[in-house]
């Protein structure tokens, strides 16, 4: 369940980013650390996202947040980039990691299985669709869960 204040959030920090030329793709608050840990993910559209571009949208942000005040305590911002691990969402992020090693995780099994790992071959209107091992194999899009990076694309 996304927290209340991450949409508040995502406004702001988009219209700082696209201020910058970045594009915000997601942020959560999570609650359950000490103290509490606003993360921001950002990406550069036009080159790998970098160290320089976090600490860029981090002087930008972090005084922003603090003049809206939405957080009463004190926590910790953390500006970071998409990478391993990370779940694929927009059709941009599909395009964007096409040939990508990703573990698909399903509500409805599929041949027996909740879970696939391959190279992301595309993501059209009705499935998923995955290179494992020169096989191509379609996930009915209604059935994903999630698509996640990762460093294996074996077929378990």
């Amino acid at each position: 369940m996304t927290h209340p204040i991450v949409p508040q959030v995502l406004a702001l920090a988009q219209s700082i980013g696209a201020s910058l030329g970045l594009e915000v793709v997601g942020a959560t608050f999570q609650t359950d650390q000490v103290p509490p840990v606003l993360r921001v993910d950002i990406r550069h559209p036009h080159q790998d996202t970098g160290l320089v571009d976090c600490e860029r949208m981090t002087q930008a942000l972090a005084p922003a947040l603090d003049e809206v005040d939405w957080i009463p305590s004190s926590y910790v911002l953390e500006v970071s980039s998409p990478g391993l691990g990370e779940e694929l969402v927009t059709d941009r992020d599909f395009t964007t990691f096409q040939g990508f090693a990703v573990r698909v995780q399903l509500h409805t099994p599929y041949r027996g299985r909740r879970e696939w790992q391959g190279r992301l071959l595309r993501r059209d209107e009705q499935a998923v669709v995955l290179n494992l091992r020169g096989r191509t194999v379609r996930l009915q899009r209604a059935w994903v869960e999630r698509v996640l990076l990762t460093t294996d694309d074996q077929d378990d």
